[in-house]
């Protein structure tokens, strides 16, 4: 039997969007980007970011609580650097970046569920569609920065799964693989990686993002 919630855990349910929103803005700040070679002081984070003086130390000491940022020192020398699981997850470029649907999070979907009382009461969608009663990705794809911003996170948060399917499947046997709907390649970017099929096929509507980088063999359909 689950044990039942003390008063002080109630409570941190209750705050954890400020835990979350944290973590998202200094994704949205190329944070963890800055850290990537080197750690750097408060004062430093500050000037690369833009930040006000009242940023520091709060801002870079609450990530650190969070466990993506390390501290190495006290006051104003002490240093902050990537965990490894920051630097893993949240530098931009590396294939296990998560950032995408972080940023997906602030950005729109935060927003959205601000609106979660009305849902409740009306039981009318809050997305995209209530301003103007067209499908959601009809919207989507009117915006080109929306659509890139989707599909970076679609991307990655799909890449894990797709790679350890082509590590566990055997492609070898069959000559070509396509992929419907298959956005940036992600799949068949993994099997490439692992496998020699001869034709690698991605068929996608028209503006729906090109194939990653360093997967050229992914031919593209519209």
């Amino acid at each position: 039997m689950t044990a039942p919630l003390s008063a002080s855990e109630i409570v941190t349910l209750g705050h954890v969007f400020m835990d979350a929103k944290v973590l998202l803005v200094a994704v949205k700040l190329r944070l963890f980007d800055e850290l990537q070679d080197t750690p750097l002081t408060g004062t430093q984070i500050r000037e690369r970011l833009g930040l006000h003086p009242r940023a520091i130390p709060d801002f870079p000491d609450a990530l650190v609580a969070l466990g993506v940022l390390a501290r190495d020192g006290d006051g104003p020398g002490a240093r902050y650097a990537n965990t490894p699981a920051g630097a893993h997850c949240l530098v931009r470029g590396r294939d296990a970046y998560v950032g995408g649907i972080l940023e997906l999070y602030n950005e729109r979907t935060l927003p959205l569920w601000d609106n979660l009382e009305e849902a409740l009461r009306t039981g009318a969608p809050q997305n995209e569609t209530k301003h103007n009663g067209r499908p959601i990705f009809d919207e989507l794809y009117r915006d080109p920065a929306a659509l890139e911003q989707f599909v970076a996170a679609m991307s990655g948060i799909s890449r894990p799964n797709f790679k350890a399917l082509a590590e566990v499947f055997d492609f070898g046997p069959y000559r070509t693989l396509c992929d419907v709907g298959g956005s940036a390649a992600e799949l068949c970017c993994a099997v490439a990686a692992r496998h020699a099929p001869p034709a690698l096929h991605v068929i996608r509507p028209a503006g729906g993002g090109a194939a990653r980088a360093g997967c050229d063999r992914a031919s593209q359909a519209r």
